[in-house]
């Protein structure tokens, strides 16, 4: 018979399995001026190209430069994985720094093509 101490610890347990996950997600993430960022990049239009597409690094305001990198580093990761190779015209370079990273509230936003 389960009781409900016995259930309310077996949540605990799941719980803290399911946090304690999470914590390795984030240190598994790889950092960029020491914080590790969400990045990710997509097609703008799957059915017209996977060309050409947007990269987004969430939190992009704790760090200007460690949100450039990201931006950068998932943009090329996107661009090898569809299309083997690293190439990228972007429309404004994340690794530019005389230019002003394009914000969208805390959210830094790239576009780019992939051109093999």
């Amino acid at each position: 018979m389960i009781t409900g101490v016995t259930k309310i610890m077996t949540a605990l347990a799941l719980g803290g399995a399911i946090l304690a996950g999470c914590g390795d997600i984030i240190k598994d993430r790889p950092t960029y001026a020491g914080v590790p960022f969400k990045a990710k990049s997509k097609a703008v239009n799957k059915k017209e190209t996977l060309a050409k597409f947007t990269t987004t690094v969430s939190k992009a305001t704790q760090s200007l430069d460690g949100a450039r990198l990201a931006a950068h580093h998932d943009g090329t990761r996107y661009c090898i994985e569809n299309f083997g190779s690293s190439r990228i015209l972007w429309q404004s370079d994340p690794l530019d720094t005389d230019v002003g990273v394009p914000l969208d509230g805390d959210t830094a936003v790239y576009a780019g093509t992939c051109t093999p």
